[in-house]
């Protein structure tokens, strides 16, 4: 294949890559706690053999795909007035239990189970300092307090049924994603010093959907013109294997 068409086709296997986190970010505009994600990509040099006409070895630069980025910055706080839903309005993430093991998340959209578990919108179970939460129909009146504590107040009378599991890590920008607005890490948690729990409220998305059509577009538009620029290498290398065929022999 000709180089100038490799080069085209790198850039536009790029363009598709951003164009997919860019379509991942705006689908979860609206999803509690999530981060928004950008591509990142690395310059690849290659160096050839100088062609009719040159001296030296020449570089032929592509582009190569590096991961992706992610944006942990604080979402707006919005109100809900549900009493199981919870924010963080400060670093940390909250622990919940699956069945492939410990997990991390932002998203604070709780319920209870049948059994009064107190579970993520997937149904898996939040932890608390101690395990598992549980809360019944006869523990009355829930308040969860700024620093993860959960109580309950029947008859006039107090009694702590568990605090959240708020965790930490040294770097969050090594957390795996794992779907579900899930994260899992090999890092040791720590307890961050203040958690800044809010009752009756929810983390949105830090996902700005102008901004991200704005990218969008940019993306659009350098796609086009790569492929333009392929077209125009095939349609020259069409025509000059006509020109050759039409030589006499």
């Amino acid at each position: 294949m000709d180089n100038s068409l490799l080069v085209s086709l790198s850039q536009q296997l790029a363009a598709y890559r951003a164009m997919d986190v860019i379509a991942n970010n705006l689908a979860n505009a609206s999803t509690p706690g999530f981060k928004r994600e950008a591509a990142k990509f690395e310059e690849y040099i290659t160096k050839l053999r100088p062609a009719e006409g040159q001296t030296g070895p020449q570089s032929m630069s592509f582009v190569k795909g590096a991961g992706v980025m992610r944006d942990s910055s604080q979402g707006n706080i919005e109100q809900t007035g549900a009493r199981y839903d919870v924010a963080l309005t400060s670093k940390g993430y909250f622990a919940v239990q699956t069945p492939s093991g410990m997990r991390y998340t932002r998203d604070g959209h709780f319920s209870l189970d049948a059994n009064g578990n107190l579970v993520t919108s997937q149904g898996y179970q939040v932890q608390g300092d101690g395990g598992t939460i549980t809360i019944t129909p006869n523990d009355g009146d829930i308040n969860i307090a700024p620093d993860g504590t959960i109580s309950s107040v029947v008859n006039g009378v107090g009694n702590q049924l568990g605090k959240l599991k708020v965790v930490d890590f040294a770097d969050t920008s090594a957390l795996v994603k794992q779907g579900a607005n899930l994260y899992s890490t090999d890092q040791t948690p720590t307890a961050p010093a203040n958690p800044g729990v809010r009752q009756g409220a929810l983390e949105a998305s830090n996902v700005q959907p102008v901004i991200e059509i704005s990218h969008m577009i940019e993306v659009m538009r350098a796609y086009e013109a790569t492929a333009t620029l392929a077209k125009s290498q095939e349609d020259m290398m069409r025509q000059a294997i006509e020109k050759l065929g039409q030589m006499p022999v």
